[in-house]
């Protein structure tokens, strides 16, 4: 199907790249480039294990969820990118847990918290 072409103005088939179309231009910030990485992946792996598959504040309190957990960084990427693969920065929670925490409705020390206690039972 021919259409006019947005970029060059020509009427090329619309499957067709005239050349024109610009290139995505988007970056990662130096600090949100950890989270794509396969030391990142495996060492969230390894917290999911630690926590048995559990959201830690959850279970905390006496529910055992289990559906839709993600790693959670406590002190932000942006702020301390060099705890970025420590144990005890990183926490298990589901994800209604995680956008709680991320709104900070969940205090930051007790978080830390739980992730000392996961640590001592690791050992």
């Amino acid at each position: 199907m021919l259409k006019s072409c947005k970029y060059c103005g020509r009427i090329h088939d619309s499957k067709f790249d005239c050349g024109r179309k610009p290139k995505s231009k988007y970056k990662r910030k130096e600090s949100e480039q950890i989270r794509y990485t396969t030391p990142m992946k495996r060492k969230s792996v390894e917290i999911k294990e630690s926590a048995n598959y559990l959201c830690e504040v959850c279970r905390d309190k006496g529910k055992f969820v289990t559906s839709g957990l993600e790693t959670h960084h406590i002190e932000k990427l942006v702020d301390r990118p060099d705890l970025a693969l420590d144990n005890n920065n990183l926490i298990c929670l589901c994800r209604n847990c995680h956008e709680q925490a991320e709104k900070g409705y969940i205090d930051v020390s007790y978080l830390r918290e739980l992730a000392r206690k996961r640590e001592e039972k690791a050992r």
